[in-house]
């Protein structure tokens, strides 16, 4: 997989939040996307994944030799972010079942043995409100790890995590990194730092 942007902007009011982004992002790599707080990194990862428009510039996908129509690229990806919502009335069984009816788990790991990898096998009939901010966002990181999607972007991906959580979070990312194109966007060095590659959002003001 690949995505191809050549002179991306964005824009609010009369702000440029970064300008004249040019960059391929190739599946053999893994990439961060760093900056301090409100620099823009969160809506660099939001366009990369088109839930914003840039106000300037193109974003292309490849998958190989063929160009992935924009409208279809959401079918190769996973994402991770602090704004987006589990279904929380399911159970986490109920939850996997509808989820995986979309997204493919990874060859040869079952609903049982990814329930497992998430430490939530007390926690099958428990209705996910009733999860710790913890649990929901193991969850949600090992849903991106474990499904056959290609393209993995996380946005402060150790959010609600404590200590324990956070060394589960850098062994299963790094796993990940030999079978995804996994774009980071963090101003937490110990996040990323294993990362092949980075972007900094200053350098594009």
């Amino acid at each position: 997989m690949r995505i191809k942007v050549e002179n991306l902007g964005k824009k609010y009011a009369k702000e440029w939040i970064f300008r004249k982004l040019d960059m391929q992002f190739d599946s053999q790599f893994s990439y961060a996307i760093t900056g301090p707080n409100g620099s823009g990194k969160s809506t660099l990862l939001q366009i990369l994944t088109g839930v914003f428009l840039p106000t300037e510039g193109t974003i292309s996908y490849f998958k190989g030799d063929e160009t992935i129509l924009e409208e279809d690229f959401y079918k190769h990806l996973d994402i991770v972010t602090p704004y987006l919502e589990l279904i929380e009335e399911f159970t986490l069984d109920e939850f996997l079942k509808f989820h995986f009816k979309f997204k493919q788990l990874s060859d040869g790991v079952s609903i049982d043995d990814f329930i497992q990898h998430v430490y939530l096998e007390k926690d099958r009939d428990k209705q996910l409100q009733n999860f710790s901010s913890g649990m929901k966002q193991r969850l949600k990181l090992g849903l991106a790890f474990y499904s056959q999607s290609p393209i993995c972007f996380l946005d402060e991906p150790t959010s609600n995590l404590d200590e324990q959580g956070t060394a589960w979070y850098l062994t299963h990312v790094k796993k990940a990194l030999d079978k995804k194109l996994v774009i980071i966007s963090s101003n937490q060095k110990y996040e990323y730092d294993f990362c092949d590659k980075v972007v900094s959002i200053p350098d594009f003001k």
